[in-house]
């Protein structure tokens, strides 16, 4: 087969929740329909950030879909709007704090199946 269809009342079954917000993973070797790519979204709840980390082996592009987020990589920090797209490069520490009234609602993609994930 040619393509792989990963219904959302799955991906909603194997979402973590966590004291910041949610990651529900859509594809990826995990969740076994991708092998050179894994894909999220992403949930960071208003007020608060998810914890600094690092990918060693793979760049994350974050596209922002609603809210807004302080993004800090490395030493620098941007703010992204809803709409707004930010990439990582491999190995930058970084993590992000939603700074609006909402939720900061996103999707995520990684260069690799099984992205590294590294708490700095």
């Amino acid at each position: 087969m040619s393509f792989s269809v990963y219904p959302s009342r799955e991906a909603e079954a194997r979402r973590a929740d966590t004291d910041w917000g949610s990651l529900c993973w859509l594809a990826g070797r995990a969740v076994g329909n991708a092998e050179g790519l894994t894909l999220g979204r992403v949930i960071i709840k208003a007020g608060q950030s998810n914890p600094p980390h690092s990918h060693g082996n793979c760049e994350e592009a974050l596209y922002l879909l609603s809210g807004r987020l302080k993004h800090f990589a490395g030493e620098e920090s941007v703010v992204l709007e809803a709409g707004d797209t930010i990439v990582i490069a491999p190995g930058v520490p970084h993590y992000a704090r939603s700074i609006g009234a909402e939720d900061a609602d996103m999707i995520v993609a990684y260069s690799a199946g099984d992205r590294e994930f590294s708490k700095v």
